[in-house]
């Protein structure tokens, strides 16, 4: 059901999706499509909200790309080095042909991808292009919420700009980052954040997508429910066990049952697959620990090989530190995992060091408890946050 990627403005699924998705569509629904675009609007039950999701292009490697132009159009990625344990952190889309993506070991890229050239990460150069987006963005709306330095959510229901046109707005900041900044972004606009961040992926790269009211049931019912916010490799797999593929399938459960089935999260799930999210965009978010982990394909036997993943994993989590924000202060490190029965443990040490000691007698110490082949290893830190009064966190300083 997903269109075909292709560079440029896209705008869908208004017009496209309604043809393609209408042998989904409730009669009910597609008389209400139709009143929507004669220009008769049905009184919604609550607010209707404008959400803008923006997401640069491949960024870290965008930047290199921009500043060396030599790069430009043959496969490189920011990453580390391969005879260091070195892991990938992003890569342009003519790496991403061969099957390289970020997270993994720079040396399994360059097996897939021989011709990869693998360049150093400049977080000084990248944190002040996210500078100039953030400025960029602040001219629409003062409510956003940075989730990274080349991403956040931007509500601009009651923005006064192009008339309030969401689809407009996303229009321009698109044009002015590729004029001042030389790099492309793609952008979602959607009722809600949960549609907004697919919408933003549906056309990379450089693409717009907009979802529109009136299109948000017949969308969400052909979504692959692996596209839902929360739903990974193994909770998808669990789903496609019990016959769910896409949220149509979804929504033939109860909602208690998806409770029963899969706890807290199943009301979750149930809302999700009616295109439901109410969360805010919030502009000051708090956090408490920074981490990546990572699920195996197959269980690590015994302590010695949960070892041997730990330099890239903590590569990953030194590349997630560079580009956290100057408000917060990395503390106490922490070690998690799974085990294979699905129990977990995490462990943190007060007054421990950040380096590869220290994590690895954390590491020793949470395996100690369970005895048990791992399913997942993550790494991370507990955040101090620096900031008094709560002033405003953003993310792109």
């Amino acid at each position: 059901m997903r269109p075909g990627r292709a560079p440029g403005s896209h705008q869908a699924p208004s017009g496209a999706a309604a043809r393609v998705l209408r042998p989904l569509l409730a009669p009910g629904v597609t008389l209400a499509v139709r009143l929507y675009r004669s220009g008769v609007r049905p009184l919604p039950s609550r607010a209707v909200r404008k959400i803008i999701h923006i997401d640069c292009d491949c960024f870290f490697a965008a930047i290199e790309m921009r500043d060396d132009p030599r790069l430009a159009g043959r496969p490189m990625a920011v990453g580390g080095a391969p005879d260091r344990r070195g892991v990938i952190a992003t890569c342009n889309y003519e790496a991403r042909a061969f099957g390289v993506h970020s997270a993994m070991a720079s040396r399994q890229a360059l097996a897939l991808c021989p011709q990869l050239l693998i360049v150093r990460p400049r977080f000084e150069a990248y944190k002040a292009a996210s500078r100039q987006i953030h400025a960029i963005l602040q001219d629409y709306t003062e409510l956003i919420e940075p989730l990274s330095l080349d991403e956040a959510y931007l509500d601009v229901s009651d923005s006064a700009h192009f008339s309030g046109s969401a689809t407009r707005i996303a229009q321009d900041i698109r044009r002015r980052v590729r004029e001042q900044l030389d790099i492309t972004v793609s952008a979602g606009v959607a009722p809600n954040k949960f549609l907004a961040k697919i919408a933003s992926d549906w056309h990379k790269p450089d693409g717009l997508c907009v979802i529109t009211p009136p299109e948000v049931d017949a969308f969400v019912a052909a979504l692959p429910v692996a596209r839902l916010h929360g739903v990974g490799k193994v909770t998808a797999e669990r789903l496609a066990r019990l016959g769910i593929q896409r949220c149509s399938d979804l929504r033939e459960w109860q909602r208690l049952a998806l409770v029963r089935e899969f706890g807290s999260f199943g009301e979750r799930l149930w809302q999700l697959a009616r295109g439901i999210d109410e969360r805010p965009v919030r502009v000051e978010r708090r956090r408490q620990t920074l981490s990546v982990e990572h699920t195996f394909d197959r269980d690590l036997p015994d302590l010695a090989a949960c070892v041997a993943e730990l330099p890239a994993l903590l590569e990953q989590l030194e590349h997630r530190l560079a580009r956290l924000d100057s408000a917060y202060r990395a503390d106490k490190p922490l070690v998690k995992l799974k085990f294979h029965d699905f129990t977990q443990t995490t462990l943190e040490q007060a007054g421990a060091g950040r380096d590869g000691g220290s994590y690895q007698r954390l590491l020793a110490a949470a395996f100690a408890r369970g005895g048990r082949p791992v399913r997942l290893i993550g790494v991370g830190v507990r955040l101090v946050d620096l900031r008094e009064g709560g002033e405003q966190l953003v993310l792109f300083e």
